[in-house]
């Protein structure tokens, strides 16, 4: 087994059981792992601190398995992958969520590994070397979650290049037929395109803030940017919203929100293809009003040095949503940029806010449900932040 030699100093994250090890961080290794195996990592002074897997193209050379001496086998990954069923056995149990994350990477000890259920489909998303290396183990132990028939893979993200992995989209296990499949949640079903929609077909992160939306919609005229399938939109019509409407830049997406909307009988959302940004501002210049605005764009910074040309976009949108609302309304906030902190989005909130020229205040503190628990060891896991901001009457 190969070992990476951490440079003087360079172990104090992992003594904080952070599970990244960054390339500068490294003096030297011994041995010839290949990308994906498991290789040793001790400190200069040669103390055993972890055990991790090996991505010799990444700037994260390194990401935790154990952090002690153990085999990393096919008994592992079975023990691993239980271990977060059982933590989401009352969300099971309950049919609480038709569709929910059953393996939410390092959080749950499963670097690079995500596995959402579906109903009997379990999608997994692989994005880093050493989930690549143990994709058929990681499959076998997902079958074994009861209910579940097929494994159908996305792990298409762009990080993959980061690791050096091309993107993969294929049934692991079970039938190809069909990719598109409809789940409930809360009440609403929703139709999921695994094959090509966005990250394993369904925002499964949103679920209990779009079941907030649909408290919060009530007699409000709602717009919701980013729309995506329809997932706030409808709820917001479901609530009881005076008025939905609905914009997003993709087609194919607009076609699944109509769809869904007609798959729960609800009707008179406007939906609106083209550009979020440009539409705000169309908006604002026909000064066009609502009571509730829901802003969840895509990933604009999915790494801290991307936040600078993040932090400025979503300025624009929160500044044009601020002004787009009429006196005691609401504006539904979110960032699902991993380079954003959340104390860096608030303070990009406050400045929309004050270019805005209003007195915005945070009601509320949105985030994932349970089932994408986030490790206190790994703060980059708490990568969906949201607020619930009013603007006094």
């Amino acid at each position: 087994m190969g070992k990476l030699i951490l440079k003087p100093g360079r172990e104090k994250s992992l003594k904080r059981r952070h599970p990244w090890v960054f390339s500068g961080a490294v003096a030297k290794l011994q041995g010839e792992p290949g990308a994906g195996d498991t290789v040793e990592v001790h400190s200069a002074t040669g103390e055993f601190l972890a055990l991790a897997a090996y991505s010799p193209q990444s700037q994260i050379v390194a990401r935790v398995w154990d952090w002690k001496k153990r085999a990393i086998d096919g008994a592992f990954f079975e023990e691993r992958v239980k271990r977060a069923l059982e933590q989401r056995r009352a969300l099971l149990e309950t049919g609480a969520a038709g569709a929910l994350r059953l393996v939410h990477g390092e959080s749950d000890g499963l670097p690079g590994v995500v596995a959402d259920r579906y109903g009997d489909t379990v999608v997994v998303q692989l994005t880093s070397a050493g989930a690549e290396r143990w994709r058929e183990t990681i499959a076998d132990a997902l079958l074994q979650a009861g209910g579940v028939r097929r494994i159908w893979e996305r792990s298409d993200a762009e990080v993959r290049a980061l690791e050096g992995l091309a993107p993969v989209t294929a049934a692991l296990r079970g039938a190809r037929e069909p990719t598109r499949i409809t789940v409930a949640e809360n009440g609403l079903e929703f139709g999921v395109d695994l094959e090509h929609g966005h990250k394993t077909g369904f925002y499964l992160d949103q679920r209990d803030n779009r079941r907030r939306a649909r408290t919060l919609a009530r007699e409000r005229d709602v717009l919701d940017g980013f729309c995506y399938s329809g997932g706030f939109a409808l709820n917001a019509l479901a609530g009881g919203a005076r008025s939905v409407t609905a914009m997003d830049s993709s087609a194919d997406a607009l076609g699944l929100a109509r769809e869904n909307a007609e798959r729960n009988r609800l009707a008179g959302v406007n939906w609106i293809e083209g550009d979020v940004f440009q539409r705000l501002r169309k908006f604002r210049d026909e000064g066009k009003r609502f009571d509730l605005v829901v802003l969840d764009p895509p990933k604009f910074a999915p790494t801290a040095t991307h936040a600078p040309k993040a932090a400025r976009a979503y300025k624009d949108i929160n500044l044009l949503a601020f002004k787009l609302l009429r006196p005691g309304g609401l504006l539904m906030t979110f960032s699902c940029s991993g380079g954003v902190s959340p104390d860096l989005f608030q303070k990009i909130v406050a400045g929309a806010a004050l270019d805005a020229g209003v007195d915005a205040q945070i009601i509320e503190r949105l985030g994932p449900g349970a089932d994408h628990p986030v490790a206190l060891n790994f703060p980059e896991g708490d990568y969906l932040k949201g607020l619930v901001c009013r603007v006094p009457g």
